[in-house]
This record gives C-alpha cells, sequence and structure tokens, in this order.
C-alpha cells in the first residue's frame, strides 16, 4: 500500500511541476522567452533526461537483480529445509524430536512471513502475529536452534548412525547460514533519502519542460503520460526492494512444499 501512494505521490508532483512551468512561462519577461534562451533549455533538459535515464535503468536493474538473488535464495533455502528433514528421517523415530522441531520452525516462518496466506495446519507452531514479516526474529532464531540442539543430542549406536548425524548436523548448519542470506535479502534496495533526491530531479526536468513547451491542452496531457509512466517505473523499483510484502512478493510455494514434505507419513 505504501508503495501504490509513493506512486501517487510522484505522478502528483512530476505533473504539477510540469503543470506549475506551463503556468509561468507567460510571467516570464520577453527577454527570457527568445529563441536562443529556449534553445539553452533544450540542451540542458537533454543532459538531465540522459542522466536520470541512466540512473532509473541502473536502479531498475539493481532492484530487479536484488529481487532476483532474494527469490533464489529462498528457493534455495526450502530445499536446505527438506535436505535436513530427509536426513533426520533416514536417521530413524531417535530423530522425531528434532523433526517435529523443524516442523515448527518451517511452519512459524510461512505464517510470519506470509500472514496474508493461510496459515499452516497440521503442526504446532508458537503465535507469529507479533513477528515481524522480515528481518531477524529471536522467536524463529529459538525454534532453529531447538531442531540444533536436538540433533547433538542423537546418541548414534553404530558407524552408520554416527556418520548419519555427523551429515544431519552439517545440514543444519549450512540451513542456518542460508537463513542469515534470507534475512540479508529483505534489506531494502533503495534508500528513502535518495528516492525522493532522485524524484526532485524528474521534477526539475518537468518543470524545465513546462518551462519551453508549447501552451495547450495536448500538451498537459503529454506531460500527464509522461509522469504516470516514470511514476510506474518508480513504483516497480520500489516494490521489488520489498520482496516479501509487494505486489511481486515472493510465493510461499516452496516453503510450503518443504513443510508438505516434512509431514507426509513414510514411505512404505
Amino acid at each position: 500500500m505504501i508503495d501504490v501512494l509513493s506512486a501517487c505521490a510522484v505522478f502528483a508532483l512530476l505533473w504539477g511541476s510540469g503543470a506549475a512551468g506551463l503556468l509561468l512561462q507567460p510571467h516570464l519577461r520577453a527577454a527570457h522567452r527568445t529563441r536562443e534562451t529556449f534553445e539553452v533549455v533544450q540542451v540542458i533538459i537533454v543532459m538531465l533526461v540522459t542522466f536520470a535515464a541512466l540512473v532509473l535503468g541502473l536502479l531498475t536493474a539493481s532492484a530487479k537483480q536484488t529481487y532476483d538473488q532474494a527469490d533464489r535464495d529462498r528457493g534455495d533455502y526450502a530445499m536446505e529445509l527438506s535436505r535436513l528433514d530427509r536426513c533426520l528421517r533416514s536417521y530413524g523415530p531417535e530423530a522425531d524430536g528434532a523433526r517435529r522441531d523443524l516442523a515448527s520452525y518451517t511452519a512459524a516462518v510461512i505464517a510470519s512471513t506470509w500472514p496474508d496466506e493461510p496459515p499452516p495446519t497440521g503442526v504446532d507452531y508458537p503465535d507469529t502475529s507479533h513477528m515481524a514479516r522480515t528481518g531477524p526474529s529471536q522467536k524463529l532464531e529459538a525454534l532453529l536452534e531447538d531442531a540444533g540442539l536436538s540433533i547433538d543430542r542423537l546418541d548414534a549406536s553404530d558407524t552408520y548412525h554416527a556418520r548419519l548425524a555427523q551429515r544431519c548436523v552439517g545440514d543444519w548448519r549450512g540451513l542456518f547460514n542460508g537463513r542469515m542470506a534470507v534475512i540479508e535479502d529483505t534489506r531494502a534496495a533503495i534508500s528513502a533519502p535518495f528516492y525522493w533526491i532522485l524524484v526532485f530531479w524528474l521534477m526539475i526536468i518537468f518543470a524545465s519542460i513546462g518551462l519551453s513547451a508549447p501552451q495547450n491542452r495536448f500538451v498537459a496531457i503529454l506531460l500527464g503520460i509522461a509522469a504516470l509512466s516514470l511514476s510506474s517505473v518508480m513504483w516497480v523499483i520500489f516494490d521489488l526492494g520489498q520482496p516479501y510484502g509487494g505486489f511481486f512478493s515472493i510465493p510461499s510455494t516452496g516453503m510450503r512444499e518443504a513443510l508438505a514434505e516434512m509431514l507426509a507419513p513414510p514411505l512404505p
């Protein structure tokens, strides 16, 4: 919702700047409305537009790359959860406690990260209503550490189980490191101050265009279309920087599939 309001504000500011330039143009002195003056203004506009286009292109590419990385890391994290569960399942009934802790952790992650979707069922997990959607969570970290402690308490009865327990410990460590990567992916791709400074640059461009453009309704409509196009680009950049809370939110499919695999009965 915030990104939509931000895009609407950008649209209003840009179109308003262009309209202000059109309204201010008749009040300029005759010496300021010569052809030579407008030619200089056109050169400045081209320079500013080129610079803004480069910045917007780089920001869009960076935001898309950040989003794609977050999507890959979340998919890898879901696979790491499944890998650890399969290792514990192979160990035998002695690892059922660790598997329950792991399933509880996975369900809590799903419920807290995607609160607008149906909550997981068939597994007990703590209340996530007060958990943040993204970022570190002490409750989630405690659940994951409980699973790790349960793995450490496994008492191998033979060489096979000893090696399997060691493998499960390695999978748990990889999972813990993967969790940190997922947390880092939730950082905003663009800072708010820079975002609004860029909007200010675009306002200057629109005001400059309004000062040198012909005064008619068609020009005003074109300025509105241009403002709408650029505000939509700014919305995409802002939204991609929120991989778990925007229109392009990363789906919970991978995590739900991992949980379903954990809760599935053993094969005969």
